[in-house]
This record gives structure tokens, C-alpha cells and sequence, in this order.
């Protein structure tokens, strides 16, 4: 072995014999300039560190740390396909999270540079709910990314004229806007600052830890509940409207009364409530007010509008029917299954991203339709597999895997729909679990902080 100094090369010879096997590795280290003053020679004191340490050490570290991320596992019996499907999302889910840092989660996890790495609401919404059940302490270094920075969505409030917090819409390494200009989404996508304080809460729920609520939660709450509170307009009847805004549809743009802006503002209004109360803190009167005042539009037949003035177009993505799930703002099971058929049939298959049919999926289980069930869930991902390992696009026209955001839909689609998992103000609960027809067992192990088991069988 040689190792020219200048050129930086390090060169290794072997004398092969044949039918003789050898056994080579390579070792290296990445670093940046956001952890070290010098992160070459960094990079190179840790390689040196590591190549010491030996392969079968290193080796051995890697495969235990997995195993223990693997005590949280979901074992389908009956469908080797969803099986398979089901760990690669837990692999790349688990493989986006550190734990005991602060980083934002990206929409593509490690496996691209696309979106820059920033961090959307795929985070809070679609990421962290399973991560949360499964991995409650790898969610919760996710979340120390946006307390980290609240100052910075404070700052944001005030330079459009709002009070509390308002969270970018594409968030990087400083808790800054970093949406393109030229996409009206930077500025008008304003669902995420209630998706993120709900994020906060649901923890709570999950592993009722009351001092992170005091410390954490409930400080994101109050600055989110005071941005709704001057972001809703006051309506000559007395109710509130949130005008001129981006839903989570982001082909109707500068519209009036989104659905699911306005269910997320009322859902996470009443979570500042609630987290007030448990603190015996006295929650701000227009809390109350404005959840109460604000308004969902209809359509036709009793059917929940998109937005103000919707005529019945193509959306692009799930946004009346994230009410019913995961917003819990439509509880009726009438109006549910009237929302459900009414827009399956209007949501864009071949470009819009793959989370809308696993939400389909959750509210089909929730319904008791389990063939139906099935067909959002085999939706949510088949389309969107892409060889030669079967890696998630985020559409099915893309071909721009992994999609972490994708895989937090499909598991949703399992652990809160087959499974009947859910978020309470007692914590983690089942409730009546629905498999699809060909499916014999589903096991859940490593739930929540207490590490459950659940298990459901076909009847």
C-alpha cells in the first residue's frame, strides 16, 4: 500500500491467487462547513479514525444501529408485494430523520437534490405522523428543526403585516422563505404554519410528555393561533373568512375560503386551546372566536367546497377530504363518504403527487369499505414504483424518486387505515381495523413511546 501525499492517491496492490477469495473495503467521511471551521481535514482525520476502527466495527455498529430502528416494524402477511413496498418506505423514512439534531425533513429524504433539500409541509403532514408512532424520538429531533427557527416564521409574520408565526412555505437551513419567486406558493401556501403547529400537538398526544408541551409545543401553538387570528377577515354576518390564498389544490390559485386552509386554522386554533388548558393558562379569547367563525363553503348537494366559487374542475391533490383525515373537522360519516365520491373522480392521476389516494385509503377503511380501501392504497404506489428497486416518483408522469412524502402517505394508509391506529387525547388507540380482503395479518410492533404491538387479523 502506497499513498502519494501531493496527488492526495492512495493506491493498494494484491497478488490474487486463484480460487483464493480476499475481502476489500473501502472506507470514507463526509462532512460539511455547517459542523466544522475545517471540514476537509475533518474528513480526513475521521476516514483515518474509521479505517483504524476496522470494517467488521464499523460494520457491526451499522447493523446494530438498524436493528434497533427495526424494532419498530410493519409485518404483512398474505402480500409479498405491499410487504416489500411497505419496508422500502420505512427504510427511506427512517433513513431521513436524525436523531438529537435539529434538521428539517425533505420532501425527496436523502436520495436526491431536488426541492434543494428544503423542508414543506410533507414534513409535518405526511412524514412525521408515522414516524411519530413508530419513531417518536426521531419525529421529535424533526420538530426541534421548527422551534428552532420560530423566530425566523415570527419575522415572516411581520413583514406581511400579521401577528404570531408564519412558517415558509419552503423552509431552508435558516427557517427562511425560499420559494422560488416566480411560484405564488412562497407566498400564499399559508396551510403549512397550521400544519406545523399541529404537528407539535399530535406529539403531545402521542407520547403526552407534559414538559415538552410547556417547553415546546405549546410556544409554536400560540404564535401559530395569533397568525390565524390576524390572517381571518371578519364577515358583515359575524363569521370570518381567510381570503386570497393557495390550498393544498395548487392548481387554484388566490382563492377565497379553502377548505383545507380554513379546517386546518380551525383544527389548530382548538389545539392552542386544548394545550392551554392542560397548562392551566388562560387561551386568548379570539382563539375561540375565530375557530367558531370560520366557515367552510358547499357545492351542489350538501357536498363541502374547494374553495369559495368552485365549479366542479380537476384538483390537483387532496384538500376537502384531509377535513375528514387527518383534521378530524368532518366527523359526519354521511358527509365523509358524500365528500369522498364526490372528488375521487376529480383529483389529477397522472400528475398530481401520490398522497391524495392514500388519504382516499384511510377514508375508505374508515368508512368499512375494505375493497375500496385496497384500490386507493394499491393506487397510492404502484403507479408511482420505478425500477429496477421499485423507488417512489412523486407523480406517476415523474421519475424523480425517492418520494419520502409518498411513503408517509402509503403508511398512513396502513398503520391509520388497515390498522385503525389513532391520535387521542388519551395517546395512541385502536380502533376497528379493516384489512384488505387478501390480506391474512398485519403486525405493528415498536408503537409509541411504550413500544406496543398491535396485530390485526382477516376475519
Amino acid at each position: 500500500m502506497s499513498f502519494d501525499e501531493r496527488s492526495g492517491i492512495q493506491k493498494v496492490s494484491y497478488q490474487l491467487t486463484q480460487g483464493k477469495e480476499i475481502e476489500l473495503s473501502l472506507v470514507g467521511a463526509l462532512t460539511s462547513s455547517a459542523h466544522f471551521q475545517d471540514p476537509g481535514s475533518e474528513a480526513e482525520r475521521l476516514a483515518i479514525f474509521a479505517a483504524l476502527e476496522g470494517a467488521d466495527k464499523l460494520w457491526a455498529g451499522h447493523t446494530g444501529a438498524w436493528q434497533d430502528l427495526w424494532r419498530s416494524d410493519v409485518i404483512i402477511k398474505g402480500d409479498a408485494d405491499a410487504q416489500r413496498a411497505v419496508r422500502f418506505a420505512l427504510y427511506n423514512l427512517y433513513a431521513s430523520a436524525q436523531l438529537g439534531g435539529a434538521y428539517g425533513m425533505a420532501p425527496m429524504g436523502l436520495s436526491s437534490l431536488e426541492y434543494y433539500g428544503h423542508t414543506f409541509w410533507d414534513s409535518e403532514l405526511w412524514m412525521l405522523p408515522p414516524l411519530m408512532l413508530l419513531q417518536p424520538e426521531l419525529a421529535k429531533s424533526a420538530l426541534e428543526y421548527r422551534f428552532k427557527y420560530l423566530h425566523a416564521a415570527k419575522n415572516n409574520a411581520l413583514v406581511h403585516g400579521y401577528k404570531g408565526a408564519m412558517f415558509p412555505w419552503e423552509s431552508d437551513d435558516r427557517g427562511q422563505e425560499s420559494t422560488p419567486a416566480w411560484a405564488l406558493s412562497g407566498a400564499f401556501e399559508h396551510h403549512i404554519s397550521a400544519v406545523v403547529g399541529l404537528a407539535f400537538w399530535n406529539y403531545y398526544l402521542v407520547t403526552q410528555d407534559s414538559e415538552w408541551l410547556e417547553k415546546r409545543a405549546y410556544p409554536v401553538l400560540k404564535e401559530v393561533a395569533d397568525f390565524w387570528v390576524s390572517r381571518a377577515t371578519s364577515a358583515e354576518d359575524g363569521g370570518y373568512d381567510i381570503l386570497n390564498v393557495m390550498g393544498a389544490d395548487e392548481y387554484a390559485q388566490n382563492v377565497d375560503n379553502n377548505a383545507f386552509t380554513n379546517g386546518a386554522a380551525i383544527s389548530v386554533l382548538h389545539a392552542a386551546q386544548q394545550a392551554a388548558k392542560k397548562l392551566n393558562v388562560k387561551p386568548t379569547v379570539t382563539w375561540k372566536r375565530v375557530a367558531d367563525g370560520l366557515r367552510l363553503e358547499t357545492v351542489g348537494d350538501g357536498v363541502t367546497g374547494e374553495y369559495r366559487g368552485y365549479d366542479g374542475r380537476m384538483v390537483k391533490q387532496a384538500d376537502v377530504n384531509l377535513l375528514a383525515y387527518p383534521l378530524n373537522v368532518i366527523t359526519d360519516q354521511d358527509q365523509v363518504r358524500k365528500d369522498l365520491e364526490y372528488y375521487a373522480p376529480r383529483f389529477d392521476e397522472v400528475h398530481g403527487p401520490a398522497m391524495t389516494n392514500a388519504i382516499l385509503s384511510v377514508l375508505a377503511s374508515q368508512l368499512g369499505d375494505a375493497e375500496k380501501a385496497w384500490k386507493f392504497f394499491e393506487k397510492a404506489y404502484k403507479p408511482k414504483e420505478r425500477p429496477p428497486f421499485g423507488a417512489l416518483a412523486e407523480a406517476t408522469s415523474l421519475n424523480n424518486p425517492y418520494f419520502v412524502t409518498g411513503a408517509g402517505g402509503m403508511l398512513q394508509a396502513v398503520l391509520n387505515g388497515f390498522v385503525g391506529l389513532r391520535v387521542t387525547g388519551k395517546g395512541v388507540v385502536q380502533t376497528d381495523a379493516l384489512l384488505p380482503p387478501h390480506w391474512e395479518n398485519v403486525t405493528v410492533t415498536g408503537v409509541g413511546p411504550d413500544q406496543r404491538t398491535y396485530s390485526v387479523n382477516q376475519e
